[in-house]
């Protein structure tokens, strides 16, 4: 998937998630989180975004993810949302998710 402009998706509610991306001009992931849940759970966080930056092939991008102790399902509808709104897809491609 490539990543063509920046986007927003998320509040910075109680319990909700804000992750803003952008494009990079090298193929590095720059992941900036900020929770406050940080210590129970950064690892959780990190393991989740980058599984979903895997199944999508994206690269080449800065992410700033600011957590207010969002449960995992909602970080990733939150992260999935923003890859359609950054990318040239009309939606993902759900039927090929393993």
């Amino acid at each position: 998937m490539n990543i063509t402009q920046a986007a927003v998706a998320g509040t910075l509610e109680s319990g909700d998630v804000m992750i803003r991306i952008a494009p990079l001009d090298s193929p590095e992931i720059d992941l900036q989180i900020n929770s406050s849940v940080e210590k129970q759970f950064g690892d959780a966080i990190r393991a989740t975004i980058y599984e979903l930056l895997k199944r999508y092939d994206v690269q080449g991008v800065q992410l700033m993810v600011d957590d207010k102790g969002a449960l995992d399902c909602v970080l990733r509808a939150r992260l999935e949302t923003l890859l359609v709104r950054a990318s040239d897809v009309s939606a993902l491609p759900w039927e090929e998710r393993s």
